[in-house]
């Protein structure tokens, strides 16, 4: 069994390539995989491995950046490795939005613990805003909300922009990361009434009980295992081998589905040409299966 451990924290980070030499090489040396961005605004990494050297590395991550607590976590389990390798990436934000955090713009402590998440999002008057992109809010989310529909994080101001600065949000997304840009955004922008689901989706998923929970469907990750449930146990989605988009058991059944090929979202979209060059991949794989060998051209959803 291995342990999933997703995080972030605001923080100013110097050094950005020395400290990515040595963070990639920590993971590497303690069999890690998974994903680290650091910025000069700070870090969000989510990471796969043994419990014991999971604990090491985040020791280790800690004290190299100079990091007391993080902003958020959580913590899941997989029984198998959700991520292929370790990468550690620099990118000019955490999350792309085109608004630098720094710790004057640190915003309230608005926070919504998920066993009171219920009420608040009950309440007619909130606007119960899914900050996901539209193919995670199809997977699942919590009922009655809206989704922008924006598949580019960068274009979410221009929705925000809409919105009236009176108005009671509550904001979620996967872990909390892009509410906590978006959140910051808006307090920016004069508007007074902005919550945000502690620990995102994950959190609620793993600490609301099933016959309470207003949400539907399940909780779309960006690893191997595509989806979570209550409790935070696999899901029942896989990913199509065309457009590497989620699909659901049904989807399976339709006739424009072909393992590895294509599925009821991309039939139409794919060339035959793109159709033939998956099919010759799905080849190799399956034939690498019966060998009992990894196909070394197998993509990871990301």
């Amino acid at each position: 069994m291995f342990t999933v451990f997703g995080f972030y924290k605001f923080q100013k980070i110097n050094n950005l390539k020395q400290n990515q030499k040595i963070l990639n090489n920590l993971l590497v040396n303690k069999n890690i995989n998974g994903t680290l961005i650091l910025s000069k605004e700070g870090l969000n990494g989510s990471i796969s491995g043994i419990n014991k050297d999971i604990k090491t590395i985040i020791t280790r991550l800690k004290k190299i950046l100079s990091i007391k607590e993080f902003d958020s976590f959580n913590n899941s389990k997989s029984k198998f490795k959700p991520f292929h390798k370790p990468k550690v990436k620099i990118k000019k934000e955490v999350v792309p939005m085109d608004l630098e955090i720094l710790s004057s713009l640190k915003k309230k402590n608005t926070y919504i613990d998920p066993i009171k998440w219920n009420k608040l999002i009950k309440n007619k008057k909130t606007l119960l805003l899914d900050a996901r992109k539209p193919f995670e809010h199809k997977v699942g989310s919590f009922k009655k909300s809206v989704n922008p529909n924006i598949n580019n994080f960068r274009d979410f101001p221009k929705y925000l922009k809409k919105l009236k600065k009176d108005q009671r949000i509550a904001m979620f997304c996967t872990g909390g990361i892009r509410c906590e840009k978006a959140s910051i955004y808006l307090e920016k922008k004069g508007f007074k009434n902005v919550y945000q689901l502690k620990g995102g989706i994950l959190n609620y998923l793993k600490r609301v009980k099933q016959k309470n929970s207003l949400w539907k469907g399940e909780c779309f990750v960006f690893d191997n295992r595509v989806s979570l449930k209550h409790g935070l146990v696999q899901g029942t989605y896989s990913i199509c081998g065309g457009c590497r988009l989620p699909i659901s058991v049904k989807d399976k059944k339709s006739k424009r589905y072909e393992e590895g090929v294509t599925c009821p979202n991309c039939f139409n979209k794919l060339s035959k040409n793109q159709k033939s060059r998956f099919r010759m991949r799905q080849s190799q794989i399956y034939k690498a299966k019966l060998a009992g060998k990894k196909y070394n051209f197998q993509k990871e959803f990301n």
